[in-house]
């Protein structure tokens, strides 16, 4: 038998005595058991195991610990055990569990206050027992059913009936045996009973985390076993956690409406952890009171308080007390979150904001958000351990306040400025940390001539992106200059490229010889990619010459000393800095003489000092010196070229041999207000370019006006060569590599959409200056060339082909152009010139050709024209033109009762009779065949075979006539007629479109045997 150590016996008669004499209290405990089993500790098993052991701990003075060991079923049902260490069992104990509401746990330093919190178990058992070192106790279900039924009272029965034998388990504790497991001093064993039992229990035991130690003090380790799992251990939380633990007096007057038992404890407690290292945050965060309530509190630290709470344990009972912990919290979430930046770490994580989530979330936040603006929480940008008040804090507003390279450039100027993660904005404004907008932050930068820092800024403000919003914000940007100044805003200034760091050997530098020319020049030290995306101009060393700055400097460098705006530099000094900046583009090869024709107008001084423009100069011993009228062109001295070099020179327009002249866009249009001269145009430099424009017009009537020249290469100042000069002159030209196209290349106009391909302004002024536009014959021309047109003069002999073509001497009929047509028919109507057919017919071709060219369409028509003499063997005869007639078929050569003949391609028929005004034979000669004594024949199988698309007959005569004309073979549509072998293979050959087969054919005719071989002949051509 049982020892009943605990007077277990004794409790079960007077609650069997007390329901026997009213039903009615064991209806009220079967009740109240099971409110508490379904409402408020339907899911807090662990936590009130975990509760009892702190408890038990609490009050031996022993470390707690906690084992909760679920085992394998035993005889159908697995066990959990709850082992702990403490104060053991006894006889309060016993009774506190079976009576609700009245713990044996009066003292201070307990958590349970009621006595109710060990009816959780009945949640997973009926059958509970409690088993220490001194001795144990068991509850049952079936037990108190059996005990009831015996006592035989009716109202009982009644009861039991209605409640369909439910009774209240834990009011009659039974004497139980057996030890706890080794090394605790108490175990509470529950068989878990019910279908889902064992998985809430697993469920349960898996939230358990280090949030349970911390609201229990009383516990330094939990221990959970599960079947086939290695056991899990809880221990060292203060290694996982940062913990923050207050306590105080609860003054007496704010207890006036608490429960009796509560009013006699008047101490307040509270902890707040924060995870550090592998600590984690339980989910849902709740308020823990002190173990979890169902009050929300989605804080990044877990608060643990004795605040006062519902029976249930669930919910927070609002009033003066709990007013008072939320206080207390709120001062020590304030220093908790100044520990942790002091430490180290970042506030803003740690700062609660948005909707409250609840009535003691709300007041919490209200309370710690009273406090936080005065506490050092946020990091200076400046220096990390400089800790500012959020009072006293700055933060660039939007995105770049995130980005903490570019908030670090503001920070050693803007007092208080924090940086500030994206994150953390919600939390800065409900701080009241004041905001400033990047524009208003780049206003407020000093302008310090300091290049390395300023640099240092752009590589960090480089990081944004550059949208048209932040290009705008850093409009003010400082940007130091080369001079040593700084200027506010990228727009405007200049940047050198790496190209310009060429060596020129100039006197001066680049950055120098802008310096003194006045542009704002981006210091060497400062230079960065982000200034050019912010508007600084980099220009490379042509575009550096044709800074404005440059065409300015040149216009001024006449002026008195200190007349160039407010620089006062002197004529030398700007004159320096141009051919400084000119020497570099040419150095870098990006400058040829005569690209930029403005230069020209630099001043310089001749050999007797007198000021002078480049492009009237030549250099002293070149040949300029001495093909140039001096009347025109000075010498410049010899020191000049020595000092910049003679490429420097060249390029701003002084002479050592032809000068050249370049231009892109160039218009025909003349000009009728001047400004070629301002914008440095062909009229301003060339010699008779509105002539040549004119002449370009009147050549190519279908080019509608305001004709373009994309690209002009041209010879200036040919107007000032000394005439005798000009043979050496034109030779220099022909093989100088950057003139020569500017003589023997035709210029592109694009007038209209179209583009036209025109003789060069070059060429032009050398004909009309050379021969009066006359084309000349070269001293090897051909015999008719040299029979027509006027010699050369000998020196032009010694230029190359092409070249000598480019200036109207042309060698073959195949040189003629439209230019020198005029010419050529000219001469060709002249009887005294001896002319023979054979000299006669290429030029014919040649003239055939030109004459569908726009450009003779206004040519003036002879009045005589020359053509084969009708009698003399290779003769030519000259005749008026309508005495002339256009023979455009070969069968009209036997009409020579049409005219004189001036035979010509088919093709090129029309506007060679255009061209001299003459009739055509095709459309002269009626063509009316006397047929009488014509009979049809059929075309042989060898003419068939050699062309195979002859007609299938033809139609012989002993005579053929013509409109009267007796004649050999004529074709009449598709008709062939013919009188002679000869003439029936020409007929058949014109008919086929295959002249070049008519002696084959004839052979063939003659002889059909040859006709294979004829065939094989073919073969090849």
């Amino acid at each position: 038998m049982t020892e009943d150590r605990f007077g277990a016996g004794e409790i079960r008669r007077r609650v069997l005595a007390a329901w026997s004499d009213s039903p009615t209290r064991f209806r009220e405990d079967a009740n109240a058991e099971e409110e508490l089993v379904l409402g408020g500790y339907r899911d807090r098993l662990v936590v009130e195991l975990a509760q009892n052991a702190a408890d038990a701990a609490a009050r031996a003075g022993v470390s707690g610990r906690l084992l909760l060991r679920l085992t394998e079923p035993v005889e159908g049902a697995p066990v959990l055990v709850a082992a702990n260490t403490g104060a053991p069992l006894d006889a309060d104990g016993v009774q506190a569990l079976c009576t609700l509401r009245a713990s044996a746990k009066r003292e201070g330093g307990t958590v349970g206050r009621f006595g109710v919190g060990f009816a959780a178990v009945l949640a997973v058992t009926d059958e509970p027992a409690v088993l220490s070192r001194t001795g144990g106790v068991r509850f049952s279900a079936g037990d108190t059913h059996e005990l009831i039924r015996e006592t035989g009272v009716e109202g009982l029965a009644d009861e039991l009936q209605r409640r369909d034998g439910k009774v209240p388990v834990l009011r009659l504790p039974f004497e139980a045996e057996g030890e706890p497991p080794e090394g605790y001093d108490t175990a509470v064993l529950l068989p878990l009973t019910g279908p889902d039992a064992a998985a809430r229990v697993r469920q349960q035991l898996a939230e358990v985390s280090d949030v349970l130690l911390l609201a229990l003090p009383g516990l330094d380790q939990i221990v959970i076993e599960l079947p086939g799992e290695n056991p899990r251990v809880l221990d060292e939380v203060d290694r996982r956690w940062h913990i923050l633990r207050r306590e105080g007096e609860i003054p007496a007057p704010l207890l006036a409406d608490r429960p009796v038992e509560e009013q006699a404890n008047t101490s307040w407690s509270l902890t707040w952890a924060l995870p550090s290292g592998e600590g984690e945050l339980p989910q849902p965060a709740v308020l823990n009171a002190p173990t979890p309530s169902d009050e929300s509190l989605p804080w990044p630290a877990v608060l643990i308080a004795t605040v006062p709470m519902d029976v249930t344990r669930r919910h927070v009972v609002l009033g003066p007390v709990t007013d008072l912990l939320v206080q207390h919290a709120a001062e020590a979430y304030a220093e908790l979150l100044t520990e942790v930046v002091a430490e180290g770490g970042e506030a803003w994580p740690l700062i609660v904001t948005g909707l409250p989530s609840g009535p003691v979330d709300g007041a919490l936040r209200e309370a710690v958000l009273a406090l936080l603006p005065e506490k050092p929480l946020l990091r200076a940008a400046e220096d990390s351990q400089k800790l500012l008040r959020p009072t006293e804090a700055l933060a660039l507003a939007g995105p770049v306040g995130a980005d903490r390279a570019v908030v670090n450039v503001f920070a050693a100027w803007l007092v208080g400025l924090v940086h500030a993660p994206r994150p953390s904005w919600p939390v800065l404004e409900t701080l009241g940390v004041r905001r400033m907008w990047l524009s208003d932050a780049v206003e407020a930068l000093p302008a310090l001539p300091d290049p390395a820092r300023w640099r240092g800024a752009y590589v960090a403000l480089a990081g944004l992106t550059i949208d048209e919003t932040i290009r705008e914000a850093l409009a003010f940007l400082p940007v130091p200059l080369a001079d040593g100044s700084v200027a506010r805003g990228a727009r405007g200034l200049l940047l050198a490229s790496p190209e310009t760091d060429v060596d020129a050997g100039a006197p001066i530098s680049v950055p120098e010889a802008l310096a003194v020319l006045g542009a704002k020049v981006v210091h060497p030290e400062a230079v960065h990619p982000l200034l050019e995306r912010l508007g600084v101009t980099v220009a490379g060393p042509r575009a550096l010459v044709e800074l404005p700055v440059v065409r300015t400097a040149i216009r001024e460098i006449g002026d008195e000393p200190g007349g160039f705006g407010e620089l006062e530099r002197s004529p030398d000094e700007l004159r320096d800095a141009v051919l400084a900046l000119v020497a570099v583009a040419v150095a870098a090869g990006e400058l040829e003489p005569g690209q930029l024709p403005w230069l020209g107008e630099l001043e310089l001084s001749d050999e007797d000092g007198e000021p002078t423009e480049a492009s009237a100069l030549a250099i002293e011993g070149s040949p300029a010196a001495e093909w140039f009228d001096p009347e025109d062109v000075g010498i410049l001295p010899e020191w000049w070229a020595e000092r910049w070099g003679e490429s420097t020179l060249k390029a701003v327009g002084v002479l050592s041999g032809p000068g050249a002249f370049l231009a892109s866009e160039v218009s025909l249009e003349p000009d009728l207000l001047g400004l070629d001269e301002e914008e440095g145009t062909p009229a301003a430099e060339l010699d008779g370019w509105e002539d040549y424009a004119a002449w370009v017009q009147a050549g190519n009537p279908e080019m509608l006006p305001g004709g373009m020249i994309s690209e002009l290469v041209a010879v200036r100042d040919l107007d000032l060569v000394r005439s005798e000069a000009l043979p050496d002159v034109v030779a220099a030209i022909a093989v100088d590599p950057l003139l020569r196209p500017a003589l023997i290349r035709p210029v592109r106009v694009v007038s209209g959409g179209r583009g036209f391909d025109i003789s060069s302004y070059t060429a032009w002024w050398l004909r009309a200056e050379l021969s009066d536009g006359e084309v000349l014959a070269a001293p090897d021309a051909d015999p008719a060339l040299q029979a027509l047109l006027t010699p050369a003069p000998e020196w032009l002999a010694g230029l190359d082909p092409v070249a000598a073509r480019a200036v109207g001497v042309v060698a073959s009929v195949d040189d003629l152009d439209a230019q020198g047509l005029h010419d050529v028919l000219d001469r060709l109507a002249d009887p005294e010139v001896e002319l023979t057919a054979a000299m006669l017919l290429p030029l014919l071709e040649r003239i055939a050709e030109l004459a569908g060219s726009p450009a003779v369409e206004d040519l003036e028509r002879p009045q005589d024209v020359r053509g084969l003499a009708p009698e003399a063997l290779n003769g030519t005869v000259v005749v008026p033109v309508s005495e002339a007639v256009i023979v455009d078929s070969p069968m009209y050569l036997q009409r020579h009762d049409l005219g004189v003949q001036v035979p010509v391609a088919p093709e090129q028929a029309a506007a060679l009779a255009e061209l001299l005004g003459a009739s055509v034979a095709s459309e002269l000669a009626g063509g009316e065949i006397e047929r009488d004594g014509g009979a049809e024949q059929p075309v042989s199988e060898a003419v068939r075979a050699l062309l195979p698309e002859a007609p299938a007959s033809w139609y012989e005569y002993e005579s053929l006539v013509v409109d009267g004309v007796e004649v050999d073979w004529w074709v009449s549509g598709t008709e062939l007629h013919a009188a002679t072998v000869h003439g029936l293979a020409r007929a058949l050959a014109w008919s086929a479109r295959r002249w070049e087969l008519r002696d084959v054919l004839a052979t063939v005719i003659a002889e059909p045997d040859l006709g294979p071989d004829a065939l094989i002949d073919q073969i090849f051509g």
